[in-house]
């Protein structure tokens, strides 16, 4: 099959942060109506829906009825964290076999309002699969993380204070950006004396925990040069899977899922990692960026710690990485993967506002992580057709 060059004409948020007091499908759409007047559309313009939740059955049914909208074409798969990334994917490919031709993608999430600090510790969900059988054990999601952490530094050397000079950068990036959660700035000394949530991984090193929404449209590019918004232009789009559980994961100091995604939409895009001027990845904890740098190929096993170093992913460095704060100081309602594509969008077009990226940029990659370092989802993303 022929695929049809794709892009994305809207962006949307919702209110994002501390307890909004909505329901997360009020999020929803206040984030979808946002994208879609961005793009110059409505709601009956939308014949593609593509979304997911963290809880609830039959979304795919009780969201287009919320919204108002009768797609001919719904998907509602869930890789956890990258999700949307892999609707990117999706979409494009519905768009190119006709099943659809605008295409919404959309989450909300009301997960702090609706559980506060009992996220994580104080629900109760009974476990299936793999997880009954290690579960009873206290590996929870952080935990899993920590496991992948405190690997990843005894095999090649990598320090907390290292970890932490991630966790550094995405404060200062936060600290340009009004909506972003927590907005002061923090040192290394500042994570490494933050309470202790699973060895080796502080408070700081772990990703805030928010409400919010968020939403992305997407059209073939001969459309898009129709419509009100700047288009951005899918250039490839690819996935990766690995496992389920941290206990299956090959190696726990490589995240092959981001390699091989990565690797493939590049190839589509007919590029080099070395040519990606904004990077957006998930950083649900501090040790997920640094296994994400060297999947990408952006350094080698075991050298993310010396890379991050002096900056690099701030908003002046280098390779300006998570321009909004990220997950750890800007926003985290449960998955995170569809602002990776919202600020890369804004940041492309510059309209991001006051924390744009001064100097020119011509094309994204982000990248969504899933699970237990489980699904990775790659997307490049450019200014140019």
């Amino acid at each position: 099959m022929n695929r049809t060059p794709c892009a994305i004409v809207g962006v949307g948020l919702s209110e994002y942060g501390r307890e909004t007091g909505k329901t997360s499908l009020r999020l929803h759409y206040d984030a979808a109506a946002a994208a879609l007047g961005d793009a110059g559309l409505t709601f009956a313009d939308v014949d593609g829906l593509f979304s997911c939740a963290i809880t609830g059955s039959l979304h795919g049914n009780l969201l287009p009825e919320y919204l108002g909208i009768s797609p001919r074409y719904v998907d509602s798969t869930s890789l956890g964290g990258g999700t949307w990334e892999s609707f990117v994917e999706h979409a494009c490919a519905a768009i190119s076999a006709g099943l659809c031709e605008v295409a919404l993608l959309v989450y909300g999430s009301a997960q702090r309002t609706e559980f506060g600090s009992k996220l994580g510790t104080g629900l109760r969900v009974a476990a299936s699969g793999p997880a009954q059988y290690y579960s009873p054990h206290g590996i929870t999601v952080v935990g899993a993380y920590a496991m992948a952490a405190q690997r990843y530094m005894a095999q090649y050397g990598v320090t907390s204070e290292q970890l932490a000079e991630v966790a550094v950068t995405m404060r200062r990036n936060a600290g340009r950006n009004p909506g972003a959660m927590y907005r002061d700035p923090i040192t290394v000394d500042d994570v490494l004396s933050s309470r202790l949530i699973a060895d080796p991984l502080h408070m700081l090193d772990c990703c805030v925990v928010t409400d919010g929404g968020g939403a992305v449209v997407i059209t073939s590019a001969a459309r898009a040069r129709d419509l009100a918004a700047t288009p951005v232009h899918v250039k490839g789009a690819a996935s990766a899977f690995s496992h389920d559980s941290i206990v299956a994961m090959d190696d726990m100091t490589y995240l092959a899922p981001a390699a091989r995604a990565s690797d493939r939409a590049l190839e589509m895009a007919g590029l080099q990692i070395a040519d990606i001027d904004l990077l957006q990845v998930y950083d649900s904890y501090t040790i997920t960026v640094l296994l994400t740098l060297e999947a990408l190929g952006l350094c080698k096993p075991g050298e993310a710690g010396d890379f991050v170093a002096g900056g690099r992913l701030g908003y002046d460095g280098s390779l300006p990485t998570n321009t909004d704060g990220g997950g750890l100081s800007s926003n985290h309602p449960g998955m995170r993967g569809i602002f990776l594509l919202i600020e890369a969008v804004l940041q492309l077009r510059r309209t991001a506002g006051p924390w744009q990226v001064e100097r020119p940029l011509t094309t994204a990659l982000c990248n969504g992580t899933g699970g237990q370092l489980s699904a990775c989802s790659a997307v490049v993303l450019s200014v140019e057709a």
